[in-house]
């Protein structure tokens, strides 16, 4: 509690301990117990009745009693903290406009390597836990660092209210156990959507940092795998820019907790859970084998089951269904 701005110095506060134990004091009584001169004791009790820390009883013998130190010194609290605020959001314009000019001026700033498996599964869970609003994320086939099952940090982004983004190159979806994994995290609240390729790995926080590796798949294999973590910049932007293309004209991957079918239509045509994620497969261009692969039924099952969907979109090939389908707004 001492200090010599605003709160108590030490011989103050040591008076204010010895004033708590007498329960009242004068000058004499507290020059007497702490061993110092009578005009010391004197100003030291007058200082404490000035803070609002002790008050004199009436009369002439000025007996001093002292006051909760909460109620005297919490607005000088108060106003030291938010002195300490104002310090801090200074300290944080300034660095950012440091930081700003240097990257100007030198690239080590803009663009950081970051070398080895660890060390890019470490940025990768970073920059997850530190992401406030949205994750954009390019997941192709045969993931450098982490696959979907061990991105336990998602599942934390999410409960917290961050957005998740995530493009899948369809081969990773025929990966065994990876769709299981994506339908996880879209029942969780992931926007899920696919494209047959995807041209880089790229994973975005906050349109503010991103983490692309640097090393083509066909090097893979040739020492340790690389990544650029690149901050606020225009090359951060064209690469926003390239998820949102590609956004544009991916095909959603949609697991619908609701059941419902489309305005004005019977109850008995509403879609299930199930014929919505087979329906979002057979749009991103997946097989009959390869849906029944991962639904786990027979090929038999899903051929049934489009026709089901044919039926009700009122078509008869499965070209109109991808059609109606989307005119609808079933996915």
């Amino acid at each position: 509690m001492s200090d010599d701005n605003g709160l108590l110095r030490p011989p103050e506060e040591q008076a204010y301990r010895m004033l708590l134990r007498l329960s009242a004091a004068g000058p004499a009584d507290l020059a007497g117990q702490a061993g110092m001169p009578l005009e010391e004791a004197a100003g030291l009790l007058d200082g404490l009745r000035d803070k609002g820390l002790a008050v004199a009883r009436p009369g002439p013998e000025r007996i001093f009693e002292p006051l909760p130190p909460d109620v005297a010194l919490g607005n000088t609290l108060l106003r030291r903290q938010e002195s300490l605020e104002t310090a801090r959001q200074a300290v944080a314009a300034l660095t950012e406009e440091y930081r700003s000019s240097v990257r100007r001026r030198n690239a080590d700033h803009l663009v950081e390597v970051v070398v080895g498996t660890a060390a890019l599964r470490d940025r990768l869970r970073d920059l997850q836990e530190s992401a406030r609003v949205e994750i954009l994320w390019f997941c192709r086939a045969n993931p450098l660092a982490m696959s979907g099952a061990e991105n336990a940090e998602e599942s934390g982004a999410l409960a917290r209210g961050v957005r998740y983004r995530a493009i899948y190159e369809r081969a990773l979806l025929e990966t065994p156990g990876e769709l299981e994994s994506i339908a996880e995290s879209v029942r969780a609240g992931e926007d899920a959507r696919s494209l047959p390729r995807l041209p880089v790995r790229i994973a975005i926080a906050d349109r503010s940092t991103a983490i692309c590796p640097l090393v083509p798949d066909d090097e893979r294999d040739v020492g340790e795998p690389t990544a650029a973590l690149i901050r606020r910049s225009e090359l951060l932007d064209a690469l926003l820019a390239l998820f949102e293309s590609h956004w544009d004209r991916a095909t959603p991957i949609r697991w619908d907790a609701e059941r419902g079918g489309l305005a004005g239509a019977p109850p008995d045509d509403a879609l299930d859970d199930g014929e919505r994620f087979l329906l979002s497969l057979f749009v991103a261009g997946f097989p009959d084998k390869s849906i029944a692969s991962q639904l786990g039924v027979s090929r038999r099952t899903v051929q049934r089951r489009l026709e089901r969907l044919m039926a009700l979109a009122g078509v008869d090939t499965r070209t109109g269904l991808a059609f109606q389908a989307a005119r609808r707004g079933w996915l």
